[in-house]
């Protein structure tokens, strides 16, 4: 779908740079400074960045469009920032005092997190005492702040999934990011001893999926804080998966049109397994990003009339980029299983868009064995498997 994306023009004009910096990303094991200053340059930190803060508020259509084509230049590159940007949607549902806190004096400001309810706490006058070992935190070495995720007793007897927002004087980064994928994506562990987090600094994921967040309504001329966190969370995956796909057929054509059989010499591009693949391949990246774009047009639909999803739709939002990063991977192994040895040698692009394409569905929320149970007691008519969530 074309729309007017100027946000997307201005980052355009700096993949070309993003690309050059791929392997050196890899090499590092995360971002470089470079490419964040170059994305900050262009504003893509201020997608989701309230306007209050200077920000821009843009609708997921195009903030996808953007995470799309950052992934063909550099998929770790777009999998750390895609999720510093999101972040801030998340954060725009806590608390006013926690939003001056971060953005008041920075608006340029940014969050990782390791969300996952890991962490343990003690209770405190005015909070809680946070700990723990906080795995996959991409981008960390570039956020001034954490949300961490822990479960909290509530009065009921029961257990609260919360989030907990820690600034980075208050953690270590541990530099454990050794992976196959995704290897410059810089997600790493973020060590927490006894950090003192108050109250406003705190919120339930239940409230921010249902908007009864203490951030909810706060800014009421918003199309985009009207709407739950996660499917604005989860947006990056699938996003980065269609980007590595589309860049994945464009390579796959550059060369095969130069390539011969070593031992016939026969043109490779005008043979008719070459021209299948092509095809299919072709039709499956098309038909994954009409799908995802059109779960995207829900998402600002929704948000934009200020209304909450139910639990149906909710299910499709969850489980639709789960479907799209299926596909996306299966185009891409399609190409690559037919692209030539010499693109398994690690200074090849393909090989990597093929490694870091595995990694886009090996995420929880992508993790389409989980999506399909979701999607398919929804359907049924069956109650949600709280194991599955």
């Amino acid at each position: 779908m074309k729309r007017a994306n100027p946000l997307l023009k201005d980052l355009q004009a700096v993949l070309p740079d993003i690309a050059k910096n791929a392997t050196n990303t890899e090499e590092l094991r995360k971002v470089p400074s470079e490419n964040i200053d170059l994305l900050k340059k262009v504003g893509l930190h201020k997608a989701f960045l309230p306007k209050a803060y200077g920000g821009y508020e843009i609708s997921l259509p195009e903030f996808g469009d953007c995470i799309a084509a950052l992934a063909g230049a550099c998929a770790s590159t777009a999998w750390a920032f895609s999720l510093l940007c999101t972040h801030n949607h998340q954060l725009a549902l806590f608390p006013k005092q926690l939003q001056d806190e971060i953005w008041g004096n920075d608006p340029n400001a940014l969050a990782s997190s390791s969300i996952a309810p890991f962490g343990r706490y003690e209770e405190t006058e005015g909070g809680i005492l946070f700990n723990g070992d906080m795995k996959w935190s991409s981008g960390c070495d570039h956020a001034q702040w954490a949300i961490v995720g822990f479960l909290r007793d509530n009065q009921e007897g029961a257990k609260d999934y919360c989030f907990a927002v820690i600034p980075a004087t208050d953690y270590t980064i541990d530099d454990d990011w050794n992976a196959m994928a995704m290897k410059g994506s810089g997600t790493k562990t973020l060590q927490i001893r006894d950090a003192y987090v108050p109250e406003h600094r705190i919120q339930k994921a239940k409230d921010m999926m249902e908007g009864k967040s203490a951030g909810y309504g706060l800014y009421p001329d918003s199309d985009l804080f009207y709407s739950p966190y996660r499917p604005y969370f989860a947006s990056g995956f699938s996003a980065i998966s269609l980007g590595i796909a589309e860049r994945m057929l464009e390579v796959y054509k550059e060369v095969t049109s130069n390539r011969v059989r070593a031992y016939t010499g026969a043109k490779v591009h005008a043979a008719i397994p070459a021209i299948l693949r092509t095809g299919e391949s072709t039709h499956q990246i098309l038909a994954a990003r009409a799908f995802l774009e059109k779960t995207w047009e829900e998402h600002a639909e929704y948000a934009k009339a200020h209304r909450y999803p139910d639990r149906y739709t909710l299910a499709h939002w969850r489980t639709n980029q789960a479907y799209v990063t299926k596909m996306c991977i299966e185009a891409v192994d399609r190409l690559f299983n037919a692209i030539g040895a010499s693109n398994w040698l690690l200074d090849k692009e393909a090989q990597r868009l093929f490694r870091d394409a595995h990694m886009t569905g090996s995420h929880a929320y992508t993790d389409y064995d989980v999506c399909a149970q979701i999607l398919g007691r929804e359907v049924m008519g069956l109650e949600p498997d709280p194991s599955l969530l």
